[in-house]
Parts: C-alpha cells; sequence; structure tokens
C-alpha cells in the first residue's frame, strides 16, 4: 500500500511517502523557500569569462547565474560531456546576449544557480529534449524488444530535432505517449514564441517546474498512490485538482485529518532515525552517512556483528545487508549527486560482483536516475544518483 502524507503547519510543509507503514520519501518546505530547479528562464548573458570558459547570466534573481561552455554547446550523447578544446566560450555567446536557460542547481549562500541551455521537460512516459535527436529508454525497462518499440513509437511522433528519455511508465503504452508528445511539444512551442518575442529585453521566468507533490504524483502515475492524508484544506483542493485532471489517480482516496497525521505509522520516530548518521543493521554491523559539498561518502562496518562463519562469508552477509539499506537510505534522504560507498574489504571478485549487482537491483525501487559506476582501483564503490528536490538557497 502507498501513501502519501503532507502536513503543514504555518509555512512549514513535511511530505512523507509512505509504503506498506514504512517511511521510503521524506522531504521538508517552506514557503519562504524559492526552489528554481527545473525552472526556464529567458536569460541575458552579463559577463563571458574566458579563461574559465563560462559566463555569468542575468535570470532575474539575486545572483547571477552560471553556465560552462559544456552546456551551452549542442549535446550530442546523453552519456557524454566532452567537447572540442578548441571551441571558445567568446566564439558562441556574446555579453548582452539573450539565452534560453533552464536551472540544473539551485543557487545557494556562496554561489549563484546552475544553468544549462540542454533543457529537459518532464511529462507523464518522457523527458522531453528539444534541440537534440537523442531518444534513450529507462534502464529500469530490460526488456529488449518492449525497447525498441518505444523507441520506434517516440521517434514516429516526435518533431524532427527533438529528443527524449522514455521513462519506466511508458511501458506497453501506445495513445497515452503519442498523446503525452502532443501535450508536451504544445508546451514547448509556448515557451519558444514567448521567448522569441522581440519586445522582451530583460530577464524572465517561461516556465515554472512541479512542486514536489507534483513530482511524486506525475511520477507514480502509473504504479498508483493508495491514499493522501493531509490536514490542510488548501492543499487538499490543489490536490483534488491535479487528481481530476489525470485519469491515472481517479481511484486514489484523499483525506483531510486535523490531528498531527505524521503520528500515523509513527512517522515522527522514523523521520528522526532518517536524520541519523549512524544506521545500525540487523546483523548487528552498522553504515554511517556523511554528506559533503563534494560528495556523500557512506562507510561499512561490522559493529558487533562477528559471524559464525570464516571471516571473508562474515564481511560478505554484512556488506550484503548494507547494500539494501545504502539504497533505502540514498531515496529517503534524497541523496545526490557523487556517492562514494566503503564497504568491507573483499578478497573474492565474485563478491564484489555479487555486491555490485545487488546494489543495481535495489536501487530500481528509487524513482530517481541512478547509475553505478563500480568498484575503483581504491576498491571504493562509485555511483551517482539524481536528486529528487532541488536544495534549498
Amino acid at each position: 500500500m502507498t501513501e502519501l502524507f503532507i502536513q503543514k503547519n504555518g509555512i512549514n510543509k513535511q511530505i512523507a511517502l509512505i509504503e506498506n507503514e514504512k517511511l521510503v520519501e521524506y522531504y521538508e518546505e517552506d514557503e519562504n523557500t524559492n526552489r528554481r530547479e527545473g525552472n526556464i528562464y529567458i536569460g541575458i548573458v552579463r559577463d563571458v569569462i574566458k579563461g574559465m570558459q563560462s559566463a555569468f547570466v542575468d535570470i532575474g534573481t539575486e545572483k547571477n547565474s552560471f553556465i560552462h561552455l559544456k552546456d551551452i554547446l549542442p549535446k550530442i550523447d546523453e552519456t557524454k560531456e566532452k567537447y572540442d578544446d578548441n571551441i571558445k566560450v567568446s566564439d558562441i555567446i556574446k555579453q548582452n546576449q539573450k539565452i534560453l536557460v533552464q536551472v540544473k542547481k539551485d543557487s545557494n549562500e556562496k554561489k549563484g544557480a546552475r544553468v544549462s541551455t540542454h533543457i529537459n521537460l518532464p511529462s507523464k512516459y518522457l523527458v522531453f529534449m528539444p534541440n537534440t535527436d537523442i531518444i534513450t529508454v529507462s534502464q529500469k525497462i530490460e526488456d529488449e524488444e518492449e525497447q525498441k518499440r518505444l523507441v520506434k513509437l517516440v521517434r514516429d511522433n516526435l518533431s524532427a530535432g527533438n529528443g527524449a528519455i522514455i521513462r519506466t511508465s511508458a511501458k506497453g503504452k501506445e495513445k497515452e505517449i503519442i498523446d503525452d508528445i502532443k501535450n508536451i511539444e504544445n508546451k514547448w512551442n509556448e515557451i519558444i514564441q514567448t521567448s522569441i518575442n522581440p519586445k522582451l529585453n530583460k530577464a524572465k521566468l517561461l516556465y515554472k517546474s512541479e512542486n514536489i507533490i507534483e513530482k511524486i504524483l506525475l511520477d507514480l502515475s502509473t504504479k498508483g498512490i493508495d491514499r493522501i492524508v493531509v490536514n490542510n484544506k488548501q492543499e487538499y483542493e490543489e490536490i483534488a485538482k491535479f487528481i481530476k485532471n489525470n485519469t491515472e489517480h481517479q481511484n486514489v482516496k484523499i483525506e483531510i485529518n486535523n490531528r498531527d497525521i505524521l503520528e500515523i505509522y509513527d512517522l515522527n520516530k522514523q523521520i528522526e532515525k532518517s536524520q541519523n548518521r549512524k544506521v545500525w543493521l540487523k546483523c548487528g554491523g552498522f553504515i554511517t552517512i556523511d554528506k559533503t559539498e563534494a560528495l556523500t561518502a557512506i562507510d561499512v562496518n561490522t559493529g558487533k556483528f562477528t559471524g559464525k562463519e570464516d571471516l571473508q562469508e562474515t564481511i560478505f552477509k554484512v556488506n550484503k545487508e548494507a547494500t539494501i539499506e545504502i539504497a533505502k537510505q540514498l531515496r529517503l534522504r534524497d541523496c545526490g549527486g557523487i556517492i562514494i560507498i566503503d564497504y568491507i574489504d573483499m578478497q573474492k571478485e565474485e563478491d564484489k560482483q555479487s555486491i555490485e549487482k545487488l546494489l543495481k537491483e535495489e536501487l530500481k525501487k528509487d524513482r530517481t536516475k541512478t547509475q553505478v559506476e563500480g568498484f575503483t582501483r581504491l576498491d571504493l564503490m562509485e555511483m551517482t544518483r539524481k536528486h529528487i528536490c532541488s536544495h534549498k538557497e
């Protein structure tokens, strides 16, 4: 059973996604926090920094945003970010030039937002990528025949010069995908028409990305949500309106509950545990999770577990249990960017392969993009994860 709990107290909002009475995702928002990740702006280039192959772009926010040359040049391959070193940023864009950009990473106290001309517009069944011919399928769709069918269907119906990432929810769909393509391309054409208006001579927001609740409902449109519980009438009405326009959620039950809804299933205790640095495993081992500005470091320890088998069997058991827990914690804490896992050293190559395979399997339960790179030469597991909720400023 999948449930969504939304508790609003004053300007603060707590959002909890529950699966079988267990907290799997948790977010906090407040009305004074201005999240911009995913927003599309017409910006004005204010300064071209030749030495850094980058520029500062005014998008109408307190701080100018930052764009690198690789985020201006056309994207050739979704998996590669290399470009010709002979190309100079000053040959591509000029000061005071208008430029259409999307926020890829929110600003913080030290830096302005990171922006790109590589636009991604999410919809029910795909992520629309204008101005590229790249069409890829979610890794969670493993059937090769279905992959080919979906790629052909999308390619046949997309306008020339546009690409897409086909989402897991597209599996088995046809007419719904075609309708979805029409809707998202209409939305993109509206953005383009506004951006080329010659009277538009200052930075302007052209498209506002979905909020957290809309993202959850959109991503789970096919899997389904059984129940939504809120404690606020305005939230109730907004969700009811969203559901009315999305037939996939017609059977969901929406309830208003004026008491502390996070006490249901002891959610407050689950939330508190999710913020601990140390997470104990059932076997007696534990993991520690440390977030830094550059990456998230996870360390696996045997703790109280000594095991009854030989040393390598004991180590493998702890690493295996830790892998399942790590996948849960990455989703629960919405860890993004580079993630390094320091497993207990394993001597057998087959044990390493088993752990890597298990990690990939467990990460399929996550609804965001993850990429497992494997063990490095220092025997550290390297992976990346795209966070769902943008960071606060």
